[in-house]
């Protein structure tokens, strides 16, 4: 027998389901095209700046759900140059890429860490990506090609209407793949930037999502000027850069017990 919190929660989802199906789903084509209109606005743009707010959701073996919420910024300029802070509950890191060198800085304990790493955005995400286990936050929306990269192993999409992220109506996609499902916010508003970004695992146990909502979207001549190099505080420490990555991993300070990024 269900309890009464139970039974409660489980009509308040239900009511939510009923309000939120109403209107029908829109067609595969319009997902696909919007995201696309998106993916090109994005890829030429030189450079670009944002501020970000993200939640990590993680499960432990006792299937504890922990929510890590941090917020930060990123400024790239096409094609091989990126700026991205973080700052969370356990670290407050920087890192640089300018091209030639890979940077990433522990502000909180004043540590950073230099590697000679010469190529594009594209290959930096990569490298941090299957070398380090590290995503910039929402990685491939910085890529070349993020309507290519993203869509190409899709199984279904589906236009949801309108949703509304800090009062702005913002286009509600979803996009099904074999190992994850994404939803992508398009803004209606002007130019079609997303505003906000999910990305769930299907290969985890409870399925852990990670959110990522950007504000003060800026580009071209609008996004401050920045020499991509990296500046750090007095007394600064180099260590190596597997020692780093160790001192500013949440979900390692926290157990390492699983999770998605």
């Amino acid at each position: 027998m269900k309890s009464r919190n139970e039974t409660r929660a489980l009509a308040i989802l239900s009511a939510g389901a009923m309000l939120w199906c109403g209107p029908a789903l829109g067609q595969e084509n319009d997902a696909l095209s919007l995201f696309k209109e998106m993916s090109d606005y994005l890829t030429a743009q030189k450079t670009i700046s944002a501020n970000y707010d993200a939640t990590l959701e993680i499960v432990t073996s006792d299937l504890e759900k922990i929510r890590l919420a941090s917020s930060g910024s990123l400024a790239a300029e096409r094609p091989n140059k990126v700026r991205m802070t973080r700052t969370g509950g356990f670290a407050d890191v920087e890192m640089v890429f300018d091209g030639e060198h890979l940077s990433f800085y522990g502000k909180n304990l004043n540590i950073f860490t230099t590697e000679n790493f010469k190529g594009t955005i594209d290959d930096l995400i990569d490298t941090l990506r299957f070398d380090y286990g590290l995503d910039i936050p929402a990685a491939d929306l910085l890529s070349s090609a993020p309507d290519a990269f993203m869509t190409s192993d899709v199984i279904d999409a589906k236009s949801l209407g309108s949703g509304v992220i800090h009062g702005q109506y913002c286009s509600h996609l979803l996009f099904r793949t074999p190992e994850v499902d994404w939803e992508v916010w398009v803004s209606e508003s002007g130019q079609p930037y997303p505003c906000r970004f999910t990305i769930t695992s299907k290969m985890i146990t409870m399925a852990p999502t990670y959110t990522i909502e950007f504000t003060d979207w800026k580009t071209g001549a609008d996004v401050a000027a920045n020499d991509f190099q990296l500046k750090t505080a007095d007394g600064a420490k180099e260590i190596p850069a597997d020692e780093l990555r160790g001192a500013i991993d949440e979900v390692a300070l926290i157990g390492g017990k699983g999770g998605s990024r």
